[in-house]
């Protein structure tokens, strides 16, 4: 059975680590990158443990840096030779307003969470065209659909994300290479630290996870193109 491969950015907290492990639960070659080394070192010693029988490469990579990005992206080729699965997940999220928002939030915002998925993709694509197939998942947000106040430049970031993967799903379709969107709601992570809500109130990262991985292996013939996902009480205001 041939060996299959996956590709996750901002891999070591929150939605990122979840789809790692969840796609290295199902036998997957996993590559990953993140900004702490120390981070990523930990999450490979884990996944080489846990799995000793699949092969895991992680780097440090700040994917609002195009180089390194594309760097990171020559790297994982010349590890896996293919990559079968691309989850576009690194993001940042700065709250504020598009008029009084700190100077540099959008470009930070844009370039983490928008040029990044753009450039990695535009790396990652040519192999997927050769074999003739893959699955790119781009990790978008209600925010991509529902603009709300002090959501300033991160919904504009994740409006463009969207757009972006609507493109490429007209662009791909005939080298059948498949395109979701994935637009969680309030989830668990780094980014709701120190609140006062329950964890009842937020979807697990985990729960993410597994739905991506159920798209992943649907039949060859059927593309979930959005998948909105909310917490069952509803949007956080």
């Amino acid at each position: 059975m041939k060996e299959k491969s996956v590709l996750v950015t901002g891999c070591t907290k929150g939605i990122g680590l979840a789809i790692v492990q969840e796609f290295a639960s199902k036998g997957f070659n996993v590559a990953g990158c993140a900004r702490n080394k120390e981070e990523l070192t930990t999450l490979f010693m884990e996944l080489s443990s846990n799995f000793p029988k699949q092969k895991f490469f992680m780097e440090v990579c700040d994917v609002a840096n195009t180089e390194l990005l594309k760097i990171f992206a020559k790297d994982v080729i010349k590890e896996f030779g293919n990559i079968d699965v691309l989850v576009n997940n690194a993001g940042v999220f700065i709250p504020g307003t598009i008029c009084e928002e700190e100077e540099g939030s959008f470009e930070k915002q844009m370039n983490t969470n928008a040029a990044s998925a753009y450039h990695l993709t535009r790396a990652i694509v040519p192999l997927m065209k050769e074999n003739k197939s893959g699955h790119i998942f781009n990790i978008c947000s209600t925010a991509s659909i529902t603009a709300y106040t002090n959501g300033g430049s991160y919904c504009i970031s994740k409006f463009a994300m969207l757009g972006m993967s609507k493109v490429l799903r007209e662009e791909l379709k005939s080298y059948q290479i498949k395109v979701s969107s994935v637009l969680p709601g309030a989830t668990l992570t780094n980014s709701w630290a120190g609140t006062d809500l329950p964890e009842d109130r937020f979807i697990p990262s985990e729960d993410i996870a597994k739905l991506i991985s159920t798209v992943q292996e649907l039949s060859y013939s059927t593309n979930v193109e959005e998948i909105i996902i909310r917490p069952l009480a509803g949007d956080i205001n």
